[in-house]
């Protein structure tokens, strides 16, 4: 497709950008330590680590998986770790020893880390303790080898470590016992690591960098190969697109998503460690009153969220009062951002909502509004410096402007396959290199692109395509409506019907209320046929709604 969206960047936004300036994330992450040594990198549950610090703890992780756990480069590494301060640390320490990083959810049971760890091949992993129970379960199934085990404040200073140690064990209780035998306790591996010498591991673009896994929610999760080449690009994709509005060592990020989730790894850690600034790390994003509380805090610049996370900061009574005058950018990415919940967002906090669209397979960015956007515009924003995008048919062939097919991407920041998953990865690319997203999209004459749906999630009623975000956009303009799922079901007249899962803001609300008020804004093959409502709806680690648990 011709790059029609590049007359709609913003002024200096560049049409490519040069992956192939650094050899490695550590040579971007390492500059920043050195560049903004002095000043504030993460935030977290009061207390701040500069970047000279994490620089230094780093340093002694590496050193102490390599000479220690005798880790050599090219082994693969498992994090279980929620936002915390140690996450960043093992992620540079680990890069720094040569290692391959396996973000791994922390609220995983023992089968789905089983599945994991012994996919990536994983031999380490370094557990928050809160979880340690489930690698102890996981244990006997997987090829672990070492354990190492840290509790949130072994990075606190003393005496504030002891007595957060106190009231989460025995107060809280949020440390369930566990029996590992012969742990690496993350404590004794910073003091021994300090005491000892990192060997240097050369690394170049092309080396793996992590093995993010995703598909979890549509079936057997697979390891995205993502080389240091392309969260490289990636970053730098980001630098270029918010150069005019951010100022290097001076922006603060709300960091709500879970580092382990590739929209945050790039967005919160990578991207925000490159221009120097402070990424305030919310530990459960689930307790709105302790974030809130804690965004009170700062005059935040940056806040990166899903459309749930921003639909339950927008309905907490003290979110209103926050101090709002240096926020400069809103993102909000992973799921599709409803039309209600940008325009209450932008109506409190005077800043426009901006939907950004990736995928794990790609770093994650492949679309993002502009920055001089005024209003929520209902879609993901244009193509990013050096992105390709197509739309295809069923056949593979590319169709015209204004009209739907699959979206298709090429660029730096595209994966280079699934790990040791050769069919997978064939059915994702095509002969000449597209990525296939499983999307379905549009692009209008002005190059901004349109997620209608999620091939697998469109509704064909009658031989006609509808699409949930739609059906839900309109559902959660209701009065009274609090969140809305829409899911197709088997019908033996239509095929498939619609139907519409439903969380009230007023209890007295009812069906055919709903139904009336989506017959005056929706076409009638469009209808809910049934309508359910519910307490609430099964949602992802990130906040996601999943269609496929309703289904």
């Amino acid at each position: 497709m011709e790059k029609i969206w590049l007359g709609s960047y913003p002024e200096g936004v560049p049409a490519e950008i040069n992956p192939d300036i650094y050899q490695s994330l550590v040579e971007i992450l390492s500059e920043a330590c050195s560049q903004y040594s002095r000043q504030p990198a993460f935030y977290n549950l009061g207390v701040t680590l500069t970047y000279q610090q994490m620089d230094h703890y780093a340093e002694a992780f590496a050193a102490y998986v390599q000479q220690v756990l005798k880790l050599k480069k090219g082994d693969r590494i498992a994090l279980m770790l929620p936002n915390c301060l140690q996450y960043p640390v093992a992620v540079l320490g680990s890069l720094r020893a040569g290692l391959i990083v396996v973000n791994v959810n922390p609220l995983y049971t023992a089968k789905e880390l089983i599945h994991q760890i012994n996919d990536a091949g994983a031999e380490t992993i370094l557990v928050l303790a809160n979880f340690a129970k489930i690698v102890e379960e996981a244990l006997p199934f997987t090829c672990l080898k070492n354990k190492m085990v840290t509790e949130l404040s072994d990075l606190f200073p003393q005496p504030r470590a002891w007595f957060f140690h106190f009231y989460c064990k025995y107060i809280k209780r949020k440390m369930p016992a566990f029996q590992i035998q012969d742990i690496h306790y993350f404590r004794q591996v910073i003091t021994q690591g300090e005491k000892l010498s990192l060997e240097r591991v050369a690394l170049h673009e092309q080396d793996i960098a992590f093995l993010q896994y995703t598909g979890g929610t549509t079936g057997i999760a697979k390891g995205a190969i993502l080389t240091h080449r392309n969260l490289i690009a990636n970053v730098l994709q980001a630098e270029a697109w918010f150069s005019q509005v951010f100022q290097p060592g001076q922006e603060i990020m709300i960091t709500a998503l879970p580092m382990y989730h590739i929209f945050s790894l790039l967005a919160n850690f990578l991207f925000i460690a490159k221009i120097g600034g402070l990424s305030v790390l919310i530990t459960n994003p689930r307790d709105i009153s302790r974030m809130v509380k804690d965004m009170a805090r700062f005059k935040f610049s940056i806040i990166t969220g899903v459309n749930t996370l921003f639909n339950a900061l927008i309905n907490h009574p003290k979110f209103a009062k926050l101090d709002f005058s240096g926020l400069k950018v809103t993102l909000g990415g992973a799921m599709a951002v409803q039309r209600v919940v940008a325009e209450k967002w932008e109506a409190l906090t005077k800043i426009p909502l901006l939907e950004a669209y990736g995928l794990t397979e790609t770093s994650p960015s492949v679309a993002i509004n502009p920055t001089n956007l005024k209003a929520y515009n209902g879609t993901i924003g244009l193509p990013i410096s050096s992105t390709d995008i197509a739309i295809l048919d069923d056949e593979g062939n590319e169709v015209t402007v204004g009209h739907a097919g699959e979206l298709a991407v090429k660029g730096p920041q595209v994966m280079r396959g699934y790990w040791q998953n050769p069919i997978e990865t064939q059915k994702v690319f095509t002969k000449s290199g597209w990525l296939l997203t499983g999307d379905i999209a549009s692009v209008n004459p002005h190059g901004f692109v349109s997620i209608l749906e999620r091939k697998k999630d469109m509704i064909l009623v009658s031989g006609f395509n509808v699409y949930p975000n739609e059906i839900e956009d309109v559902l959660t303009q209701m009065p009274g409506v609090r969140e809305a799922a829409v899911i197709g079901v088997p019908d033996e007249h239509t095929g498939e019907a619609v139907k519409a899962v439903v969380v009230k803001s007023n209890l007295d609300l009812t069906a055919a209320e709903v139904l009336q008020f989506c017959r005056k804004n929706l076409t009638g093959y469009k209808l809910p046929k049934i309508i359910e409502f519910r307490n609430e709806l099964p949602k992802s680690n990130v906040g996601k709604i999943l269609r496929r648990a309703l289904r």
